[in-house]
């Protein structure tokens, strides 16, 4: 698994995964035509990494052919001391522990990168497989809360990492 920017090119692959309807589950997104993706891609092509205030999203590719095969976003606090991190993978490429190498590594960027001190995910109580990986990375399980996704009820639980030595 490699890291590396979004491009265009990744457009095939990005809208395969980001259409099945199963990757998409616990995710805040929703799939995109072509040209919004198309659109959004070449952004994230050429926008500066982690700034302040903004998404950053992230390929995370086969490291042997440079296929897309999922993405990480990372969002950093306007005061670039926080950062929120989200993650989809493609179905084929699940269950092989690459999810959890790409958000270690991403991590350790942000905070080699950034002034950031603490960086948290929030998903579903039901999105069993992410918890898992919260949990495998040490963060810390800070709250439950209460809230709707997609119209429903529901619990959402918030981890944390904090910069080691901070």
């Amino acid at each position: 698994m490699t890291l590396r920017r979004l491009c265009p090119g990744d457009l095939a692959a990005f809208q395969a995964y980001r259409h099945d309807p199963e990757v998409g589950r616990w995710q805040g997104w929703q799939p995109q035509t072509d040209a919004q993706a198309l659109a959004f891609l070449a952004e994230m092509a050429t926008c500066p990494l982690f700034a302040p205030g903004q998404w950053t999203q992230l390929a995370i590719a086969d490291d042997l052919t440079d296929q897309l095969i999922g993405d990480l976003g990372i969002h950093i606090s306007d005061d670039a001391t926080e950062a929120e991190f989200g993650f989809t993978l493609a179905r084929a490429a699940q269950g092989r522990g690459l999810a959890s190498a790409a958000v270690r590594e991403a991590l350790q960027r942000v905070f080699a990168e950034t002034p950031v001190q603490r960086i948290h995910a929030q998903t579903d109580a039901r999105n069993t497989a992410c918890l898992r990986l919260l949990q495998r990375l040490g963060a810390a399980h800070v709250a439950r809360i209460e809230a709707e996704f997609r119209g429903e009820p529901c619990i959402e639980h918030r981890y944390e990492l904090a910069r080691r030595g901070g």
